[in-house]
């Protein structure tokens, strides 16, 4: 099996020859095939490639093996054009080859990639074990097409859908990922010799604009949709990542909420701290943390804390996003970051439906008020099948096609492109002249206010500006990048010197 992964999000075509991203869920795929005694390779696309370039890696890597007989394609929402166009490639090249979708974007709309011409089959929700059972009968020449989970194409052009299989609460029953399936030291984390790990899977919450709550509406059993390996397996996971590379110095947890389940986290934590050690990252909810939770963390090597703050505005918190959290909640807590040196990124979204600038201008002044450290403004995308894109589409802000290079996917007349860019381009620059108006008394409430006017007022030139910081912000991009990949160990140093000037705080 060829497992096929387009892993960017720019489109500019750029060939590059290191780097890309980890895929827990590819490496778990690998792991259990193999496990079966299949054999599995990784096409592991990093930039928009073009039809001669896939072709020729395509030929490649099937002549390394002796040809494969499935290719399996990984399907993100954003690279749904892109892998249409793989897959059709993939097809011309090899017409008797079974090809088979799945991921995020297929478990969401199963049917819409099913009918694309050159799909064979597609996986919906967990793969490992449906992937196992379709590999073992097409090597036993036995009939294939009632596995559960997965939905196939008949010769007639007819869908077979079969049901989806119970999720599995033990995650112990999966071998640890296949991390060799990728080039690991070259990963864009490993240059910086970080590991990018999940021991869990699925979420308790249900915030509109993620696809969680109907990832969990797709299992018979989705009561055990949020599943964590036992404290014993995910350091075993570690221990087992960390021998096979011995130059991984951090640790990223990106599970959904690492403190979900508070009786497995304070076990791992203190396994943690006595047997890894390493400094970590990892994501957390405002809303179900303590001050216990951040000084446990922290001493257990807690370097950096992500935290979704979404919006500022209190409607559109509670009523769009189902994000049952005050202002006042959150502004305590991160007061406990801030305690214990605990560096804070907070995620924020921008261009939300009805949405304007004054309400965005609100998000901008929470995270002045909390601090944030490091601050992510993405721009809202309205995922299929989700409440919130349904909510949108409902209003009409969702046009009929997105583009794979849109910027900005809703088009709403209070909120039109350029001043939801200029809101994301310039969010940080906005936050720190708000941090220094609300500690500096009088002087500081009169700088607000004229901070006010020019973020929403009419005469600010704000097409102007997204042009002038796209030119700036795309040499910094480029330096980042070239640090990362060339100087690695500049750029560690560069991190590092930040972390201590945070804990001297």
């Amino acid at each position: 099996m060829l497992l096929v992964y387009p892993d960017y999000t720019d489109r500019d075509c750029v060939a590059k020859v290191s780097g890309g991203n980890y895929s827990e869920g590819l490496a778990s795929i690998s792991a259990v095939l193999k496990e079966g005694g299949h054999e599995v390779k990784l096409m592991h696309l990093l930039y928009l490639h073009s039809e001669k370039e896939f072709k020729d890696k395509l030929s490649e890597l099937s002549e390394s093996v002796g040809g494969f007989d499935i290719i399996g394609f990984s399907v993100r929402t954003t690279a749904f054009p892109d892998s249409q166009n793989y897959i059709k490639w993939a097809k011309e090249s090899y017409p008797d080859v079974f090809v088979i979708c799945g991921s995020y974007h297929v478990t969401l709309v199963p049917g819409e990639v099913l009918a694309i011409d050159g799909v064979d089959c597609v996986c919906i929700g967990d793969g490992e074990y449906a992937e196992l059972e379709l590999c073992d009968a097409m090597r036993d020449g036995k009939d294939y097409t009632n596995i559960e989970s997965l939905w196939f194409k008949l010769p007639d052009g007819s869908f077979k859908k079969n049901p989806v299989r119970p999720v599995f609460s033990d995650l112990e029953r999966l071998p640890i990922p296949d991390f060799e399936l990728f080039d690991y030291p070259n990963l864009e984390s490993s240059k910086i010799n970080t590991a990018i790990v999940m021991v869990s899977r699925g979420c308790l919450f249900s915030c509109t604009y993620c696809g969680n709550s109907q990832f969990r509406n797709v299992y018979p059993n989705k009561k055990c949709y949020t599943r964590f390996r036992s404290p014993e397996n995910a350091i075993l996971y570690l221990k087992t990542l960390l021998e096979k590379f011995p130059f991984i110095q951090y640790i990223n947890f990106r599970d959904a909420i690492f403190n979900m389940l508070p009786d497995w986290f304070d076990k791992f934590i203190d396994m943690y701290k006595e047997e890894i050690h390493l400094p970590f990252t990892c994501n957390l909810r405002f809303d179900i943390m303590t001050e216990d939770t951040v000084r446990r963390m922290k001493e257990a090597g807690c370097y950096t804390i992500d935290i979704g703050v979404e919006s500022g505005d209190q409607e559109i918190r509670t009523k769009y996003l189902k994000r049952n959290m005050t202002n006042e909640m959150m502004i305590n807590a991160s007061q406990w970051f801030h305690k214990y040196g605990v560096t804070v990124l907070t995620y924020n979204i921008v261009g939300l439906p009805f949405e304007d600038l004054k309400r965005a201008l609100k998000t901008v002044k929470l995270n002045a008020r909390l601090k944030s450290d490091r601050i992510i403004p993405n721009i809202f995308y309205p995922y299929p099948m989700t409440e919130l894109a349904r909510i949108a589409s409902e209003a009409g802000f969702v046009p009929d096609v997105i583009p794979p290079d849109c910027r900005v996917p809703l088009k709403q007349e209070q909120f039109p492109e350029h001043e939801v860019l200029f809101v994301a381009n310039y969010f940080m620059y906005y936050v720190k002249r708000y941090k220094w108006a609300f500690s500096h008394g009088k002087i500081g409430k009169a700088y607000e206010k004229w901070l006010d006017f020019w973020f929403t007022g009419p005469i600010t030139p704000r097409k102007l500006l997204v042009f002038l910081y796209d030119k700036q912000d795309a040499a910094k991009v480029k330096l980042k990048k070239h640090l990362r990949s060339k100087h690695p160990d500049f750029y560690l140093k560069l991190r590092n010197r930040k972390l201590q000037k945070k804990a001297q705080k």
